[in-house]
């Protein structure tokens, strides 16, 4: 910890905080009263001399997957907190709060801000103490546990394991545009599904039998050789022995009462 603080502490502080060191500045917050109109400029002077406390802390976790200036602010966050709420008078060195306030509040980013999709805090916790499991269990074992070996280890069901890595899954997203194949010309996305309109008409097509059924023979033999044939009425005309302005007429009547009966099954 005394590491952490010679490396991340300037050993010279900026003139606006009048030759005062972090510590003596705390000191004085601490003697200030709370009612004091001194003590909010008192206050933002001990927050930014202990800044590069902060910023160091804020860059260990850098290239984890969170913005840098997002863990700078979070780490500056938990500098404040540790300010507010340091007790001066049990004699305590400040680094020594500061440091795991600050790593808290960073771990806290990571724990409900990272991930890609919201999972239950109980899961996000299984996760780590996996991920812990798996790294001591591999040196323990010499060989990569299997989830018995963790569920012991952890002393939980092998179910809460397998749940744990499930939810894992969660913490990153893979891009749709990820290419896939052994040549990789096609992408993610491609090998998704996508809605089929065939399964809006699937519900008509289970009516449409019945409907048809209460057609006279010809009529359903016409609807058969316009939409299931493709013939023309000129066509279906010769077929059948009837003039084209006849098979006109009996489509117009087969579709009306074909419309009338599934809409009467609809209402129903």
């Amino acid at each position: 910890m005394a590491t952490i603080v010679e490396n991340a502490i300037s050993t010279h502080v900026s003139q606006r905080n009048s030759g005062q060191s972090p510590d003596d500045l705390l000191a004085a917050l601490a003697a200030t009263p709370a009612d004091d109109p001194r003590r909010p400029a008192l206050r933002d002077r001990a927050i930014e001399a202990w800044l590069p406390l902060a910023r160091h802390l804020a860059r260990r976790y850098s290239g984890r997957g969170a913005p840098d200036d997002d863990l700078a602010q979070t780490a500056c966050v938990g500098l404040i907190k540790a300010v507010d709420h340091f007790d001066h008078s049990r004699g305590v060195d400040f680094s020594g709060y500061a440091i795991p306030t600050i790593i808290g509040e960073i771990k806290r980013y990571f724990r409900d801000r990272t991930w890609a999709v919201r999972v239950p805090r109980r899961l996000q916790e299984l996760r780590i103490a996996i991920s812990a499991a798996n790294s001591v269990l591999t040196q323990n074992l010499g060989r990569l546990p299997t989830v018995a070996d963790i569920a012991a280890y952890l002393d939980v069901t092998e179910e809460t394991v397998l749940e744990g890595l499930e939810g894992a899954r969660a913490y990153r997203a893979t891009s749709l545009s990820t290419p896939t194949g052994a040549d990789g010309s096609r992408e993610l996305g491609d090998t998704l599904g996508d809605d089929d309109r065939e399964f809006d008409l699937v519900e008509i097509r289970v009516a449409l039998g019945p409907a048809l059924a209460t057609l006279p023979e010809r009529e359903r033999q016409i609807l058969s050789l316009r939409f299931h044939g493709n013939l023309t009425q000129a066509q279906i005309a010769d077929r059948i022995g009837v003039s084209q302005m006849h098979v006109s007429r009996l489509i117009t009547r087969s579709l009306a009462a074909l419309r009338h009966q599934l809409t009467e099954d609809v209402a129903a």
